[in-house]
């Protein structure tokens, strides 16, 4: 029992550090040649965990290889337009000024019900408003309306909003990142301020509290202290 649990602990961070080193995009968006990669990897490393008469070495080589051939795929696909055309495929226009191409539906075996299922988790309730859906080759459905639908921005609306930046966690689950407290340049004192402001007496109070560039905090208190 305790070599089959080692075992299973062994290959289970063997494949997670491999996959991390194929790098965010393959974690985030599997394609067709990344989904066969994921699926055969957890068929391999399955077969070690349950039979130990299997050295744990001819289980850990093949998962070597595949990543490694995955790593390879990557590089050349980023280098050849063609050779990533031929192995993920093509992005397909499915509503174009409106009309929906039944011919790329039927092609990609997308229903009529899903294409208006993914519209809708969008916040588009018909095709009126849409100039392009694309089905992209990782399976998303990419929307772009008509310019005249398009939410107006500050630039087109004449106003110049203040930039604030990328908020900086303080403290998380009462726990204070002191770190971040430093690094985005304020000290206890501020700290104190800032929770004092929002009726708190201490960070261990706070479920979350934020500081953008500008100053300003966001701060929410763990539910017994805002009852």
């Amino acid at each position: 029992m305790f070599v089959v649990l080692v075992r299973t602990i062994v290959l289970y961070l063997f494949i997670i550090a491999g996959i991390r080193l194929l790098g965010k995009h393959q974690i985030g968006q599997l394609e067709p040649s990344e989904l066969v990669l994921t699926l055969i990897i957890a068929d391999l490393a399955s077969v070690p965990m349950q039979d130990n008469g299997i050295p744990l070495l001819d289980g850990l080589i093949p998962i070597v290889v595949l990543l490694a051939m995955s790593t390879i795929i990557s590089v050349l696909c980023t280098r050849s337009i063609r050779f990533r055309a031929l192995l993920c495929g093509r992005p397909s226009v499915i509503v174009e000024n409106g009309q929906v191409i039944v011919e790329e539906l039927k092609k990609n075996r997308l229903t009529l019900d899903e294409l208006m299922e993914e519209l809708r988790i969008q916040g588009y309730a018909d095709f009126k408003s849409i100039k392009f859906a694309l089905l992209e080759t990782n399976g998303q459905l990419s929307v772009l309306p008509y310019a005249a639908d398009k939410p107006a921005t500050a630039a087109q609306l004449g106003l110049s909003p203040e930039e604030t930046g990328l908020p900086v966690v303080i403290v998380s689950d009462g726990r204070l990142l002191e770190h971040n407290l430093k690094g985005a340049g304020y000290e206890q004192t501020w700290l104190e301020k800032q929770l004092t402001a929002h009726g708190l007496h201490s960070h261990r109070q706070a479920f979350l509290l934020t500081v953008d560039e500008a100053g300003n905090t966001y701060c929410v208190p763990k539910k017994e202290v805002s009852k």
